[in-house]
């Protein structure tokens, strides 16, 4: 499958070289690099590990504490390297397990942490496992570590069950038997190319923890854990009963999501990750109905982080903020977890762009809409998720402010989604264009040839190189927004806000000595001068103990 070596180097210390912090996780701010998109080290338009590494003093200039790596496992690619055919393998794309040793280390000797994806759900139908059920057919126990059924209706014609693909159409693919007649079916929560596993198969359970130790060998200080909430499948796969299910995502426990049975297996997996020293951390990405239901996989025996999807989504407004902030935090205090708080990431449209468009369009745009007013919303938006309690993310390029891209054309897609017909919106493309380095050159600074998917005119405008030490610009804001988060000793991890009085249409908390107001409306509020001035996202003035705040613009003060 891989014609790299089949052992990992000789593991690496996580604590050796990387600062030792105890409880790192709770106030972590961690860089999400999307390989494939962030540095290209050969010239091949495709981003690498060897990109990523040259990179790492990039990372730890912008003051993150770990940065986690989307997959880069041996993969057909079919789902950008979510069907995984060799979990203990780098993808040639990419380059190979030596690249990755010599990423963790010099990660390490950096200061910081590596966490790389994890992908449990599905394999790729490549998958060793997968083809070997496939040629013995019927019957044979390799198919029992899959979901294999046979059809309804007179000859099997019909799919198990009525549950439908996260990518559109049905969840079941009819294989061809070894003899050439049509057979069994498949469960495919995702691509007809990622099968699901059946974890109530001992195997895959064995598998899987090896697969941990293997990694954690390596050096790596966690896993972000790709559809958390997915492995159990309700009993008999029952129907669910209505079509769009989709549309019943993110409010309702469905018979193929988040089901109880999960938390067995991270009790199991927190074990093994207990044995190794250095905090190694894992991380749901678990889509639920209720922050409540969220907390089950952050208890104090299983998971240490779960994404939360609810403040993902909500809309830049302060009474949908302040209920969020409030609901996650009481969902978090009673389990002794952090919050976590994300405004973007691979599969959602850019919080630039979002927050460019009238709220009510959904995590996935496909308008430009207000650049200036976007790019404002985002910036003030960015300050008041760090000024939360807990930990942070960060999706690469939103530091430079970066819009989706939305006018790539049709025969450039690479969304499996977008070519099929009623799944997800399918155009993910337009977050992972790669990322602009310098104002000039064939794909500014990310490669010298060219990109996997085309970056637009003017990108090199958005670029490190032209915003580096420009005053205002959004990676200095990020910059130091993240040195004084780090400086200050009342910001970073806790688990409550004092809410103070504000107008209408301003959030406005006290955590200690600092105070965050962001004021979300159209219009310039006055507001206390709260002290000192940390940070603002836009210009303030200051006269006789009042500040003016600006539309859409957060301000950071101390007392101190």
């Amino acid at each position: 499958m891989s014609q790299q070596p089949s052992a990992a180097p000789a593991p690496t210390s996580a604590v050796a070289t990387v600062s030792e912090r105890h409880d790192w996780w709770r106030d972590a701010v961690i860089y999400q690099v999307y390989p494939r998109s962030f540095a290209d080290s050969n010239g091949d338009g495709m981003g690498d590990l060897e990109g990523v590494r040259t990179r790492l003093p990039y990372l730890r200039d912008l003051g993150v504490d770990a940065v986690w790596l989307s997959p880069f496992y041996a993969s057909p690619q079919a789902d950008a390297g979510y069907d995984v055919a060799d979990y203990r393998a780098v993808d040639p794309m990419f380059g190979s397990l030596l690249d990755a040793d010599a990423l963790i280390r010099d990660a390490h000797a950096l200061g910081l942490r590596i966490i790389v994806d994890l992908v449990p759900n599905h394999s790729s139908d490549q998958y060793e496992w997968f083809k070997r059920a496939l040629a013995e057919g019927p019957g044979s126990p390799s198919r029992d570590r899959y979901h294999f059924r046979p059809g309804k209706g007179k000859n099997g014609e019909l799919p198990p069950n009525d549950w439908e693909s996260i990518f559109g159409g049905p969840a079941w693919t009819r294989v061809t038997e070894p003899d050439g007649t049509p057979g069994e079916w498949y469960l495919h929560l995702f691509a007809p190319e990622q099968p699901d596993f059946n974890w109530e198969h001992p195997a895959v359970g064995d598998e899987f923890r090896s697969i941990l130790r293997f990694w954690l060998d390596m050096g790596v200080d966690g896993f972000r854990i790709d559809v958390a909430h997915g492995m159990v499948k309700a009993e008999g796969l029952p129907d669910l009963g209505s079509h769009e299910q989709l549309k019943l995502l993110g409010n309702d426990v469905m018979p193929f999501f988040d089901q109880d049975g999960v938390h067995a297996i991270y009790r199991q997996w927190r074990r093994i990750l207990d044995e190794y020293s250095g905090e190694r951390i894992f991380v749901a990405e678990a889509w639920t109905p209720t922050v409540e239901r969220t907390a089950k996989y952050v208890r104090s025996d299983e998971l240490h982080q779960a994404f939360n999807f609810q403040y993902l989504g909500t809309h830049w407004d302060a009474e949908e903020l302040r209920t969020v902030i409030d609901r996650t935090l009481d969902a978090m205090r009673p389990v002794g977890a952090p919050a976590t708080w994300v405004l973007s990431n691979h599969d959602v449209t850019r919080h630039a762009t979002r927050f460019a468009n009238p709220a009510g369009l959904g995590t996935q745009i496909r308008l430009a809409g207000d650049r200036a007013l976007g790019l404002r919303r985002a910036r003030a938006a960015t300050l008041l998720m760090l000024a939360l309690p807990g930990s942070a993310y960060v999706y690469q390029g939103e530091e430079l402010g970066l819009p989706d891209v939305v006018d790539l054309p049709d025969e450039v897609r690479q969304d499996p989604a977008y070519f099929r017909g009623a799944g997800q919106d399918g155009f993910r493309d337009g977050c992972r264009v790669p990322i602009p380095w310098t104002r000039e050159g064939s794909s500014y600074g990310f490669g010298d040839g060219g990109s996997w998917l085309p970056q637009p005119a003017g990108w090199g405008e958005l670029s490190v190189e032209a915003q580096t030490g420009e005053p205002g610009s959004t990676l200095e804001l990020y910059r130091e927004a993240l040195a004084v988060r780090r400086a200050t000793a009342d910001l970073g991890a806790g688990d409550a806000v004092e809410w103070l009085r504000a107008p209408e249409g301003v959030v406005a908390f006290r955590r200690g000595e600092f105070v965050c107001v962001a004021n979300t409306t159209g219009e310039s509020v006055a507001m206390p001068a709260y002290g000192r001035v940390l940070l603002a996202s836009g210009e303030i003035t200051e006269a006789a103990g009042e500040a003016k705040v600006p539309s859409d613009t957060t301000v950071w003060w101390t007392r101190a």
